[in-house]
C-alpha cells in the first residue's frame, strides 16, 4: 500500500462521519464532546484535503452531497474498524483504575444503581463511573457503554450476558388517592380508577386487560414516557403507577394495590462486549453489579 497516497486525517474523517450520522454540526459536536466551531473546522479541512464538497446546508441541518454519500460507507467502515481496535485495546487493559460506563433504564439508573455505585466506589476507588440513563438499548459494539443492565437477552454473537435475576413490578398508589376513589377492594372496583400510562399506544392497556382488569383508554388520563416521572406522579397521588416491587415497597408514601393480580415479571441481564470481558476492570465491575442486582 502506498501510504503517501493517504492524504487525510482520521480525526477529520471522524468529524465527517459523526456529522453525517447526527445530521447537524451542533448535534455532532455534542456527541463528540467538542465545540461546534472546532468540529466545523475539521470538516472544512477534510473537504480541502480531499478536494470535494461533502455537505450542503438545508435549513438548520446538513445534507450529504453526492460526493459525501459516496465516501460515507468507506468512512463508516473505518469508524467500525477504529471501534474494534479500541475494544481490543480496552480488553487487554489489566489496570483496575480508569473509567467505566454503565447504561440502564431510567428507573434502574435513578433508584437501583446509586447504592451499587456507592459500594463500587468504596471497593474500587480508582474507577470513575459514568451512568447513561436511557430506556433505549445502547449499542455496546460501538462503545456507547461498557456494561448494560437490560431486561432482555442480547442476540448479537459478539456480546456476552449473564442473567442475574428476575424483577417483579407491582401497582402502587397513595392512601389518599385510594380514599378519593372509594377505597376499591375488588378487581371490578378498579374500573373507576385512573392509571398512569407510558405512551399513546394501547400496549399497556391491553396487558392490564389481559390480567383481568376492566379498563378502557379513559382509565389512562396521564401519560409519560419517563419512568421516574411516572413514579413521582404515583407518589403524589395523581393515579396508580407501576414500578419494580423493591422500589415500590421501600417507599412509605404508597401502598400496594391489586395484589390479587399477577405482577409483571421480567428478567435482569448484565451485558458487555466479548472483548471488554477480558479487561480486569470491566470484569470486577460486572461482578459487583451482578452480586448487588441479584
Amino acid at each position: 500500500m502506498d501510504w503517501r497516497a493517504v492524504k487525510f486525517d482520521w480525526n477529520r474523517a471522524r468529524a465527517f462521519l459523526v456529522t453525517a450520522e447526527e445530521g447537524s454540526l451542533s448535534a455532532a459536536a455534542r456527541a463528540l464532546g467538542m465545540t461546534q466551531p472546532t468540529l466545523g473546522r475539521q470538516v472544512d479541512a477534510l473537504e480541502r484535503e480531499l478536494g470535494v464538497i461533502l455537505f450542503e446546508r438545508v435549513g438548520r441541518g446538513l445534507t450529504l452531497t453526492p460526493s459525501g454519500l459516496e465516501l460515507l460507507d468507506h468512512v463508516r467502515a473505518m469508524g467500525e474498524a477504529a471501534g474494534r481496535v479500541s475494544l481490543s485495546a480496552s480488553g487487554q487493559a489489566q489496570s483496575i483504575e480508569g473509567s467505566i460506563c454503565i447504561t440502564a433504564s431510567e428507573i434502574y439508573a435513578a433508584f437501583l444503581l446509586p447504592p451499587i455505585v456507592a459500594k463500587l466506589r468504596r471497593e474500587l476507588p480508582g474507577v470513575e463511573v459514568e451512568i447513561v440513563a436511557s430506556n433505549e438499548a445502547a449499542d455496546l459494539r460501538r462503545r456507547e457503554a461498557d456494561i448494560a443492565v437490560r431486561n432482555f437477552r442480547p442476540t448479537q454473537p459478539d456480546l456476552i450476558a449473564r442473567k442475574v435475576g428476575e424483577e417483579a413490578a407491582r401497582f402502587y398508589a397513595t392512601p389518599a388517592y385510594l380514599r378519593r376513589i372509594g377505597n376499591p377492594e375488588t378487581t371490578e372496583d378498579f374500573a373507576r380508577a385512573d392509571f398512569i400510562s407510558f405512551d399513546q399506544t394501547d400496549v399497556y392497556l391491553k396487558h392490564l386487560v389481559g390480567l383481568g382488569l376492566d379498563l378502557t383508554r379513559r382509565n389512562f388520563p396521564v401519560i409519560t414516557a419517563s419512568h421516574p416521572v411516572h413514579w413521582e406522579l404515583a407518589k403524589k397521588g395523581v393515579a396508580i403507577g407501576i414500578v419494580p416491587e423493591r422500589i415500590g415497597d421501600a417507599e412509605p408514601k404508597v401502598v400496594r394495590v391489586l395484589e390479587t393480580v399477577e405482577p409483571m415479571v421480567f428478567p435482569i441481564w448484565l451485558t458487555t462486549h466479548r472483548e471488554l470481558n477480558t479487561s480486569r476492570r470491566v470484569r470486577m465491575v460486572f461482578d459487583i453489579l451482578a452480586d448487588e442486582l441479584a
